[in-house]
């Protein structure tokens, strides 16, 4: 079992950052590929990026490409979403989420056997 509590949102104006922190319980976060979601309003929950178990590897939607970029700290059970330049488009719920049984990131949120509760972000224009 591990439970994920997500931190770090807000209200941001456009151009502005944020960063996301998610802490998991458990002590084999390091066995648990890790990914951020986000669910705008009306729309279906989409995959945002992901981390591999080690961190050496990274995965992104195009839309936030060069923008975002996660990261984790396998010492503290933590990972992180850090989000420049934010947009208007980037409000949403964010969600992490992590996948106990894929060697490789995935973007299929079915994949994922744990998830947060969501920590809002709008960004105003």
């Amino acid at each position: 079992q591990v439970q994920l509590v997500e931190s770090g949102g807000g209200l941001v104006q456009a151009g502005g950052s944020l960063r996301l922190s998610c802490a998991a319980s458990g002590r084999t976060f390091s066995s648990y590929v890790m990914g951020w979601f986000r669910q705008a309003p009306g729309n279906e929950r989409e995959f945002v990026a992901g981390i591999s178990r080690g961190g050496s590897r990274t995965s992104y939607a195009d839309p936030v490409k060069g923008r975002f970029t996660i990261a984790r700290d396998n010492t503290k059970n933590t990972v992180y979403l850090q989000m420049n330049s934010l947009k208007s488009e980037d409000t949403a719920v964010y969600y992490c989420a992590a996948d106990g049984s894929s060697l490789l990131i995935t973007r299929s949120e079915n994949r994922y056997d744990y998830w947060g509760q969501g920590t809002q972000v709008t960004v105003s224009s």
